[in-house]
């Protein structure tokens, strides 16, 4: 076979999963020629788990990911099926939107998209090998024995690695239930020099919602006024499919117990390293077993399909004891299943071995993204993909690197949490994971990364309009509240009815929205000319006022948290050379030698955060640096 008729490509995408929809979106919309390769051009952003995007911290990440001109946030808005804001009895930072999608929309969506823009090509087969020459990728070769030359290559495989199903003590090769593994690639990096590692996770029993007694659950609506993810002007959900909440119980617990010793996970056949914070239900019944029921969420699959997602009842025990378990569920007592759960053990490589751009050490313009480096979730995996892709056409193009700091973006947290320290578990996101969340609110992720965004070429000059109006429109509301005053006559009804104290005298209205009670909302209401100044607002008046009202409340807070940041930022202006012999500096202890020579920080800040090393190995470090 001619492989010169095969076209060379900027940039080659391998996998079409969250992370590799991503990445091809970026690369080529910046402007390089992509290609993607996957097994299954019909799964494009499959929603392999549960039919979510979102939830504690990975809604930051969706935000930010649109706000930097990413494609998750618009296709997330375009296939809700409900919509809701999490934590809102806590403060802002915790705030996190989460949408039940309709999964074969959602995939159907990405597909139409990607093939709109015209500088992605498509190819379905399976990449076996990278093809390197003095350690610089300079293409890929498929199971079709078909060489497609390109200048940098993203890896985005997910679970597909040497994939390993298991149900009992039945286990098969697979990426997916009913999708072939990806076989040779694993050993080919391997032989290259780089580290691999197995991993596992699960996913639920999916049941036939007509056999579902939902009258006798708890009902979980979403929310009276959804919002979306999409700073841009997508439109909200209109109409919303519920939830419902059930719980095990003893007698289930029973049962399940009876496949103990025919599962793999308590046999030994899973040898991977499973998600710490999405156990399975024998794994939580072993591990909390004082508690005597657990809650399943159960979660419709989309707008015109009768399955449905058992949240909570992820499982790898023989069919038939997940089958007489769940039959003893409040409500699913005559339940069918279109298919029961089960894990899979794949092969990743920790993620040590790349650099902030994802770029790997190893081979030059080779990335990784997604589950290949030890994450777990649609939402890292999506975040990786379009940090990847946006890197490699810089690097091709021989322009500046684009880094997110832990204080400008989860995304930012994710990445250095990654590559500094490490994962040998699925890395799952979390508020508590990052220092400075209160600055990386999900209500401000376009004005923190939109500029950047647009700097680089990604995101629109009309998105970025639209962020300098909203960033002029707060900050004149803001001083509007801190000049203007309110009369007790027209806001003391509002504060009685709040149970707060009255005002004696005229009170400026910022600080009066500063009582815990009282909202914009409700200030709106009661003040005639906050009134008027708000309905003449030209942007979206409730972004303005979610906005504005945070920054007033929060005010001291956010400066002193911006002021912390902004003090350890100077750490990370202290660059280390990567050539830095580390076994000779006889001051540092054993273990701090150990791992920076394993991970080479580029920065004292990345040093301070490496496990091992020391505030005392730092200091050596910048007195080193002084000599």
């Amino acid at each position: 076979m001619c492989m010169d008729i095969y076209p060379k490509y900027d940039i080659i995408v391998v996998g079409a999963g969250h992370a590799g929809c991503e990445a091809a979106a970026a690369a080529a919309n910046l402007g390089s020629k992509v290609l993607m390769i996957t097994m299954n051009m019909m799964n494009m952003a499959q929603m392999s788990c549960n039919p979510s995007i979102g939830g504690i911290a990975k809604g930051q990440i969706v935000r930010e990911i649109d706000a930097l001109g990413g494609f998750t946030g618009i296709i997330t808005d375009k296939t809700t099926i409900q919509f809701r804001m999490l934590n809102k009895s806590k403060g802002p930072a915790m705030w996190s939107p989460r949408t039940q999608n309709d999964r074969m929309k959602f995939s159907e969506e990405w597909r139409r998209t990607l093939e709109s823009i015209k500088k992605i090509d498509f190819w379905q087969d399976i990449v076996v090998e990278v093809l390197v020459k003095e350690d610089k990728i300079y293409g890929v070769k498929t199971g079709l024995g078909v060489v497609f030359k390109a200048k940098a290559v993203v890896l985005s495989n997910g679970t597909f690695l040497n994939g390993l199903i298991h149900i009992g003590e039945k286990h098969f090769s697979g990426g997916r239930i009913g999708e072939n593994a990806s076989k040779g690639l694993t050993e080919n990096l391997v032989s290259l020099g780089f580290d691999a590692s197995r991993m596992k996770t699960g996913t639920p029993t999916r049941a036939d919602g007509r056999s579902i007694n939902f009258s006798v659950m708890e009902e979980q609506k979403g929310d009276k006024h959804p919002k979306k993810f999409s700073f841009s002007d997508t439109e909200a959900v209109q109409g919303q499919k519920s939830c419902f909440l059930t719980y095990t119980s003893p007698e289930v617990h029973d049962i399940l117990r009876k496949g103990f010793d025919r599962s793999p996970l308590f046999t030994g056949r899973i040898k991977g390293k499973g998600p710490r914070y999405c156990p399975s239900i024998e794994d939580k019944i072993e591990r909390f077993s004082s508690r005597d029921r657990h809650q399943l969420f159960i979660e419709p699959e989309g707008w015109n399909t009768v399955e449905y997602y058992v949240n909570g009842f992820s499982s790898s025990l023989p069919e038939e004891i997940q089958f007489e378990a769940l039959r003893k569920v409040k409500g699913f007592e005559n339940v069918r299943f279109f298919r029961p759960g089960y894990a899979i053990e794949y092969d990743y490589f920790p993620p040590y071995q790349l650099t902030y751009t994802l770029e790997t050490k190893k081979v030059e313009n080779l990335y990784f993204a997604g589950q290949i480096n030890g994450t777990t979730g649609y939402e890292e995996a999506a975040a990786q993909g379009i940090i990847a892709g946006i890197n490699a056409h810089l690097k091709i193009n021989h322009q500046p690197e684009f880094i997110l700091k832990r204080s400008q973006a989860y995304i930012g947290v994710l990445i250095d949490d990654l590559i500094t320290k490490g994962t040998d578990e699925p890395y799952r996101m979390f508020t508590s994971r990052a220092e400075y969340r209160l600055l990386l609110r999900q209500d401000n992720a376009d004005l923190r990364l939109t500029p950047l965004g647009y700097q680089i070429g990604l995101a629109s000059k009309e998105r970025y309009k639209k962020v300098q109006t909203k960033y002029t429109a707060v900050k004149e509301l803001i001083s509007f509240l801190k000049e203007e005053s309110a009369d007790p006559v027209e806001i003391n009804p509002i504060m009685e009815k709040k149970k707060t104290q009255p005002v004696q005298q005229k009170s400026k209205i910022s600080n009066i929205l500063l009582r815990p009670q009282i909202n914009i909302h409700d200030l709106k209401q009661g003040i005639h000319s906050l009134d008027n100044y708000i309905n003449n607002l030209d942007s979206d008046q409730e972004e303005i006022m979610e906005e504005t009202e945070i920054q007033v409340k929060y005010q001291g807070y956010i400066e002193k948290e911006q002021e912390i940041a902004d003090k350890l930022l100077r750490l990370e202006d202290l660059n280390l050379n990567e050539k830095i012999n580390y076994s000779k500096i006889s001051s540092l202890s054993s273990e701090a030698r150990e791992k920076l020579t394993k991970i080479k920080p580029r920065t004292i800040g990345q040093a301070s955060r490496i496990s091992g090393v020391s505030p005392a190995d730092i200091n050596v470090l910048i007195v080193y640096l002084g000599r």
